[in-house]
């Protein structure tokens, strides 16, 4: 179905003019599409995560190594989504993108690759990203969207 502003009133939960490539505290919650129990099961009031949940898992414990800014704090998993605490910090100058050789960029005619801060919402798009990629090779089912379209965060703060 195609956007129709006179049935579709969705607005958005983000905080209007706030900077979220700032740093800070965000609390997150990411949900499985359609809300399928994806990633385990709870025994005796434990998760037990599958091969799905193993993948989050350790694509969380990854993503500082592709995000230059981002230090990871507690993270739940459950059955179909992901709590967790991402922790920006002062812009360090690098993004997650490889500056180009410069050598390389005169002779393509291309400047280096830019030193952009990313925020809260390029960090979640790599972490879908990257872990419907490597579930949907699991399961044989390129392309499949695993995430819901949207997540809900929180800013913490010190007041």
């Amino acid at each position: 179905m195609k956007y129709n502003p006179e049935i579709h009133h969705r607005k958005s939960i983000r905080i209007k003019e706030y900077d979220y490539s700032q740093s800070g505290y965000y609390f997150v919650t990411i949900c499985v599409k359609n809300r399928l129990q994806l990633f385990g099961k709870i025994e005796n009031g434990e998760m037990i995560l599958n091969e799905f949940g193993v993948i989050v898992e350790d694509i969380w414990f990854d993503l500082p190594n592709h995000i230059l800014n981002l230090q990871l704090d507690y993270y739940y998993i459950m059955p179909n989504h992901l709590h967790c605490i991402f922790i920006l910090n002062e812009n360090v100058g690098a993004g997650s993108k490889p500056a180009l050789d410069t050598r390389d960029s005169k002779r393509a005619g291309l400047e280096p690759a830019p030193t952009k801060f990313h925020g809260l919402s390029e960090i979640i798009r790599q972490f879908k990203t990257f872990t419907s990629k490597q579930i949907n090779i699991l399961r044989n089912t390129p392309g499949v969207p695993i995430w819901q379209r949207n997540y809900y965060e929180h800013i913490i703060r010190n007041e």
